[in-house]
């Protein structure tokens, strides 16, 4: 027996409301103040994200407010944006037929918060990397895509 799309939708549905609680929750462990409101309003928005697919955004983007307002931890900041990804993963598949998640888009999003995390371990004080990092951005791409340039 297979499984009709009507199941495949609730289980997203359902799916993408736990990621995305998790994901407000994460961002605000901690925090004090007009974090916690903010923090509050991104709970509300996952809700009101269940029924307009674009107040999913809008709680994406309650959450980072809330990171910005409080100072997490790492580990937290980082379960939190990999639970954005997967919120947004799973509430964008809602009723598309599409899949919620393949093995590149885990292993993608798991990798760059592992990226992130170490590259906030290290406390460098180094005042010119910003300098540098939108050079060593483009020099990446032409590097990357210059195989495929006429």
């Amino acid at each position: 027996m297979g499984v009709s799309a009507g199941q495949v939708s609730q289980v997203s549905r359902v799916g993408s409301s736990l990621f995305g609680l998790l994901m407000v929750g994460a961002a605000v462990v901690g925090s004090h103040g007009p974090a916690v409101a903010a923090g509050a309003a991104g709970a509300l928005a996952v809700a009101a994200g269940i029924a307009f697919r674009p107040a999913a955004t809008i709680a994406v983007l309650l959450s980072v407010a809330v990171l910005l307002m409080s100072d997490p931890s790492q580990g937290l900041a980082a379960l939190s944006g990999l639970c954005a990804a997967a919120y947004l993963v799973f509430r964008h598949a809602v009723g598309t037929g599409l899949v919620m998640g393949s093995l590149p888009t885990i292993v993608s999003a798991a990798g760059f918060a592992f990226a992130g995390l170490v590259a906030t371990s290290f406390p460098l004080q180094v005042p010119w990397l910003p300098l540098v990092a939108p050079v060593a951005v483009v020099a990446i791409y032409v590097l990357v895509t210059r195989p495929f340039m006429g």
